[in-house]
């Protein structure tokens, strides 16, 4: 029964791979529109991810060591972008980023027009995966012994300092891969980007828009380069964390 899951999950895949030729791939690779659609879907993904990294991992340390007041409403607030439509998660962002917003106004006042740009994609991007960065960081430091930090303090240790020295270290393998995560999750998302911003295209969207205007077999090598880069990114990142947890090991 879990070799049919597996073969559910893998099927599909290796039947585009077989369906795609190595032509296709190379004059893919070779398509201009195709390399700088994958280089704005990585570029913003990666920055979108390191910015919300900074807010995101001492909000999840705060909810893993602190109860308070309606906390429990706030996790559930939190996974709410899972659960909803991603078309509806890219109304509800360009719903405050458009110029008719406080928000796009501001921009706007600046000369900055958040719709159609890398910025409103990473925004969006944001919205539907940062609750996998948070959930795995929350379980990192929820993981972490209380007792350890209490026996730093007790040493004099400032909090911030037992943050970054016991905390964030003990809870890094969790933080590695909700970063995957949630890098992973902003490529691949389609619905709420295509909403913010149709043009400059990120892959998925350019992948649907040439099924659309010319099918399956345009759409398909796109699809398959991109999937290349995805798993070879998702592999370095494992490989990075991994080399990192042994060294400190080692030490």
């Amino acid at each position: 029964m879990g070799g049919l899951v597996l073969l559910f999950i893998i099927g599909p895949l290796i039947s585009m791979f077989v369906a795609t030729s190595s032509e296709e791939i190379i004059e893919t690779v070779n398509d201009n529109e195709v390399r700088s659609s994958i280089g704005l879907t990585i570029s913003v993904s990666l920055a979108t991810t390191f910015f919300f990294a900074v807010l995101a991992i001492p909000l999840a340390y705060i909810l893993a060591r602190k109860d308070f007041i309606f906390k429990k409403l706030l996790i559930g607030i939190i996974d709410l972008p899972i659960v909803i439509p991603h078309s509806a998660a890219g109304i509800a962002i360009l719903g405050i980023i458009s110029r008719d917003s406080v928000l796009g106004k501001f921009a706007d006042s600046i000369g900055l027009n958040f719709v159609g740009h890398p910025i409103g994609i990473g925004l969006a991007m944001a919205f539907v995966s940062v609750p996998f960065l948070i959930n795995a960081a929350h379980d990192g430091f929820k993981a972490v012994p209380v007792r350890l930090e209490k026996a730093a303090l007790t040493l004099k240790a400032s909090p911030v300092r037992v943050f970054f020295t016991i905390s964030l270290p003990l809870a890094w393998r969790n933080i590695v891969s909700g970063l995957v995560m949630m890098f992973a999750r902003g490529m691949s998302e389609f619905g709420a980007v295509v909403i913010v911003a149709y043009h400059p295209m990120v892959t998925p969207v350019l992948i649907y828009e040439r099924f659309g205007a010319f099918g399956l077999k345009y759409a398909r090598p796109v699809s398959v380069v991109f999937i290349i880069i995805c798993i070879l990114f998702f592999v370095a990142f494992r490989m990075l964390s991994n080399k990192k947890n042994q060294l400190r090991t080692n030490k």
